[in-house]
C-alpha cells in the first residue's frame, strides 16, 4: 500500500487483527497501545521499514505496520467487535501485568536497582565521613595555629621585657660607674690637696729637732 503525500489521510485498522502501536518504526519498539479492529488513525509520517507514523484521536502518536491498515472502515458485526475488544483488553492487562512485574522486580531487595542504590548510598556515606574528618582536622589545625600564635606573641612580649630590663641594667651600671668615677676623682683631688701638707708638716717637724 502506498500513501504518497497522504499525511492527512485517515486510515483504519484492518478487520483481521488487533494492531500494536509502537514507539519506533520496528517490531522491537515498545508497545504503547493495542489498537482494536476498526480504530481510525491519522497519518503523520511517510512509510518506513513497513511502518507508518500515525496519530490517534487523543493525540497519542506511534508507529503501526502499514500493511494492516485500510482506507475504508472494516465491516464486522457486534459479536466480532466484542470478541476483539475482549482480546484487546486481555492483551492490555497482560502488558500492564508485565510492566508491574518489572517495576516490582526493580524495587525488590537484592535486585540490581536496590544494589545500585545501596552502592551509591555507601559511596555517599564514605564521602560524608571524609568531609567530617577533613572538617575535624581543619578545626584541630586552626586550634594549633591559634595556640602557636599565642605562644609567639607571649614570647615576643617576654623578649621585649628582657630587652627593657637589660637596657635598664646597662643604664644602672653606667650610672654606678659614673658615681664611682666621680668619687675617685674627688678622693684623688682630696689626696692631692692633703698629702702635700702632711708631707710639709712632717718635714717641718723634723727640722725643728
Amino acid at each position: 500500500m502506498t500513501f504518497g503525500s497522504a499525511r492527512a489521510d485517515i486510515l483504519y485498522i484492518a478487520d483481521d487483527t488487533n494492531l500494536a502501536l509502537r514507539n519506533g518504526a520496528s517490531s522491537y519498539g515498545q508497545v504503547i497501545r493495542i489498537l482494536p479492529t476498526g480504530t481510525s488513525v491519522t497519518v503523520v509520517g511517510e512509510p518506513r521499514n513497513g511502518f507508518i507514523k500515525v496519530r490517534l484521536i487523543d493525540g497519542t502518536e506511534g508507529y503501526i505496520r502499514s500493511k494492516y491498515t485500510k482506507k475504508e472502515p472494516p465491516e464486522h458485526d457486534a459479536k466480532d467487535t466484542t470478541s476483539k475488544n475482549m482480546t484487546l483488553l486481555q492483551t492490555e492487562i497482560g502488558t500492564l501485568k508485565e510492566q508491574l512485574a518489572k517495576a516490582t522486580e526493580a524495587i525488590t531487595p537484592g535486585s540490581s536497582l536496590e544494589k545500585s542504590l545501596a552502592t551509591e548510598r555507601d559511596h555517599l556515606s564514605r564521602e560524608l565521613n571524609e568531609l567530617k574528618n577533613t572538617a575535624a582536622n581543619a578545626i584541630q589545625l586552626k586550634e594549633e595555629h591559634d595556640l602557636l600564635q599565642e605562644r609567639v606573641v607571649n614570647g615576643e612580649r617576654d623578649l621585649e621585657q628582657l630587652k627593657l630590663e637589660n637596657q635598664a641594667l646597662k643604664d644602672t651600671t653606667k650610672q654606678d660607674w659614673l658615681i664611682y668615677g666621680g668619687a675617685l676623682v674627688i678622693i684623688g683631688i682630696f689626696l692631692g690637696f692633703i698629702l702635700p701638707k702632711i708631707s710639709w708638716r712632717r718635714k717641718s717637724g723634723w727640722d725643728s729637732y
